[in-house]
């Protein structure tokens, strides 16, 4: 196995090291770029990996940090030059790749959005070319093109494991109607098929507020759940009870006069002891579980709270149910506190942090999570060109490569799997791990 990140610690298990690559070596055959970072090389025959990004329009501020990823993932001495290219210039995405590829370019990286990517993919694959495509949309995936995100599928099966060892069973799931929603859906549906559980109960929902409480009513069964009206407790029969239709004015009862002579004295209840002539309290019928273990959620923003909410009118917490949700909650699950016990699956923090202060230390200011892809994107290329060419069998090496966010693998088929941290939201807020990233990326599906 090669290492190329220093201060990595030997007992990692699998995979080339990609992190910081960079850094370990000086100077560069490029032209000097802003930030003593290399810059792009002009002249034609030297490019080898092209980018293909969005410099320009709504998604430039994006794509400029992933290019500087990218630059940065590259600067090592001997690496391969960047060969850059505007998805938002004439002809858009496809004239991007058209251009990279008649350049000679050994790889293209990229484009951003799903959309792109199915128009690029083509011309990718019939120019016999890899192609790093840096959506999350999973149904680009294909033999040659491979999806480098965070996928809603790589979450749920991350999850859906973590439940499985705790010994969830039975899962549902609550989503919003939306593309987001119905890929976590699909992929809660294959992550139980692949570990022979029966399938999962799926709703999903709109925005409206009333059919979110109906929906959730129904998928948690609430109706069927609701225990009887509480009763009071029975009075024993020797406890005087007062009139009743037998003995209207109470006193018949066995103790009446007794109780009517006794001393003042006598009558003082001892400390600890029932009030006689008080009936015990009903006590609170516990309500059932739902007719599932662990459920996963989607949403964010209001929907989240409106979801909330509603969770708690149905009586599901994580006393009785893995709430799980999505690595989307990680940016604000400081405020997640009425959560507490739920799950989201996320890359561990702690593995970018060499590679964040690099970054910082260049461009002054903290990449974007999806410039992480873009870095290890680049690394790779770059390391399987040093090493002597991109093939499909250096790609896809079973045991997979180390990058900024952890351990992954290409798949052949086009997907990537990830190894994930499960983070557990705390009761004030805030998360914690509490299954860390696997060091060993397994080979399923996902």
């Amino acid at each position: 196995m090669s290492r190329l990140r220093k201060g990595v610690s030997t007992g990692l298990a699998a995979g080339t090291f990609l992190t910081l690559a960079a850094c370990s070596g000086g100077g560069s055959s490029s032209v000097p770029g802003v930030g003593g970072v290399p810059g792009v090389s002009e002249g034609p025959g030297a490019h080898d990996v092209g980018l293909i990004l969005p410099l320009t329009g709504r998604n430039a501020a994006y794509g400029a940090r992933m290019r500087d990823a990218a630059k940065l993932a590259l600067s090592a001495k001997g690496s391969p030059a960047l060969d850059v290219h505007d998805t938002n210039g004439p002809g858009g995405a496809e004239q991007a790749a058209r251009d990279a590829l008649t350049r000679g370019d050994a790889i293209l990286l990229g484009p951003l959005t799903a959309t792109e990517t199915g128009l690029v993919a083509p011309l990718a694959v019939n120019a016999g070319k890899p192609e790093l495509a840096f959506t999350s949309d999973s149904t680009q995936a294909r033999p040659g093109v491979w999806v480098m995100g965070l996928t809603p599928e790589q979450q749920v099966r991350r999850m859906v494991d973590a439940a499985r060892a705790t010994g969830r069973r039975t899962f549902a799931a609550f989503l919003p109607d939306n593309a987001f929603g119905h890929a976590m859906g699909d992929g809660l549906a294959r992550a139980c098929r692949d570990a022979g559980l029966k399938d999962p109960q799926i709703v999903f929902h709109t925005m409206d507020v009333q059919n979110i409480d109906d929906g959730l009513k129904s998928l948690s069964a609430i109706e069927t759940r609701q225990p009887a009206a509480p009763t009071p407790a029975p009075t024993p029969a020797d406890v005087p009870t007062g009139p009743s239709a037998i003995d209207p004015t109470g006193a018949g009862s066995p103790d009446a006069a007794s109780s009517t002579s006794a001393s003042p004295a006598s009558s003082v209840t001892p400390p600890g002891t029932p009030d006689a002539g008080t009936t015990p309290a009903a006590q609170p019928v516990p309500v059932p579980p739902p007719p599932f273990d662990a459920l996963v959620l989607a949403d964010t923003g209001l929907e989240l709270g409106r979801i909330i909410t509603a969770l708690q009118a149905d009586h599901i917490d994580s006393s009785q149910v893995q709430i799980m949700g999505p690595a989307l909650w990680k940016a604000f699950d400081g405020k997640l506190g009425a959560l507490h016990g739920a799950w989201y699956a996320a890359p561990d923090a702690h593995d970018r942090m060499g590679y964040v202060a690099q970054y910082r230390a260049i461009y002054k200011q903290a990449p974007s999570p999806v410039s992480d892809f873009a870095y290890d994107a680049a690394a790779l290329a770059g390391s399987l060109i040093r090493q002597g060419g991109v093939t499909t069998e250096a790609l896809t090496r079973p045991d997979g490569y180390m990058g900024v966010d952890g351990l992954f693998r290409l798949r052949p088929d086009g997907h990537v799997t990830r190894a994930l941290a499960i983070y557990q939201i705390q009761r004030g807020g805030g998360a914690r791990i509490v299954v860390p990233a696997s060091r060993d990326v397994a080979i399923h599906p996902g």
